[in-house]
């Protein structure tokens, strides 16, 4: 009988296919999860985001981090547990912006008023945005080839998840992940060349 059920997850319980995946590591288990849940994280997340490009990639990193969350964890009610995971990890971005937000509003009230300082200020800023970007286009020659290509159609050439899923033959979902994956390698590169 449990072999009729290995090859349609779709008829396992929740907990029978966290079980299943935790001792095979088959995506196909995880990928039901998706299924079943993904429109319901996405709720939660356009709900404290208000932003759906921004709740759509949150969905997809708390769907990759299930990987491996879901082995660390013993889980009994999947869906409030992920629940809980997804409200807390909006929490934790919208913090995270919160205080990427109040610095630079301190640095602009900081050099507000500061006119004898802007002119040498202004030069150093566009010197340190010109290593910035150096940085930065060092830290994209490295990301992986679809990363890099879906990041440089994305952000540099600004075209929509369509429009680089057209142009690189990737579908919509990969390309998300990519760009998502890539913006993460990015920002490790950019702390490694600091």
């Amino acid at each position: 009988m449990n072999i009729f059920k290995k090859n349609r997850p779709q008829k396992l319980s929740d907990n029978e296919l966290i079980a299943t995946y935790k001792s095979n590591g088959d995506g196909i288990y995880l990928g039901e999860l998706y299924k079943r849940y993904s429109h319901l994280v996405f709720g939660v997340c356009l709900k404290y985001l208000k932003n759906e490009t921004e709740s759509e990639d949150a969905v997809l990193q708390i769907f990759e981090n299930l990987m491996e969350d879901l082995k660390k964890h013993e889980i009994v009610n999947f869906k409030s547990w992920l629940h809980s995971v997804a409200r807390n990890h909006c929490l934790m971005h919208l913090r995270k912006m919160k205080s990427v937000l109040r610095k630079v509003n301190e640095y602009e009230a900081a050099y507000e008023h500061e006119e004898t300082f802007a002119a040498p200020f202004e030069i150093s800023e566009k010197f340190e945005q010109e290593l910035i970007l150096t940085d930065l286009e060092k830290a994209i020659a490295v990301l992986k080839e679809e990363q890099r290509v879906c990041i440089e159609l994305f952000f540099l050439k600004e075209k929509c998840y369509n429009e680089v899923a057209e142009e690189t033959g990737y579908s919509v979902k990969q390309v998300k992940s990519y760009i998502q994956n890539g913006k993460r390698n990015l920002a490790i590169q950019m702390n490694n060349l600091k």
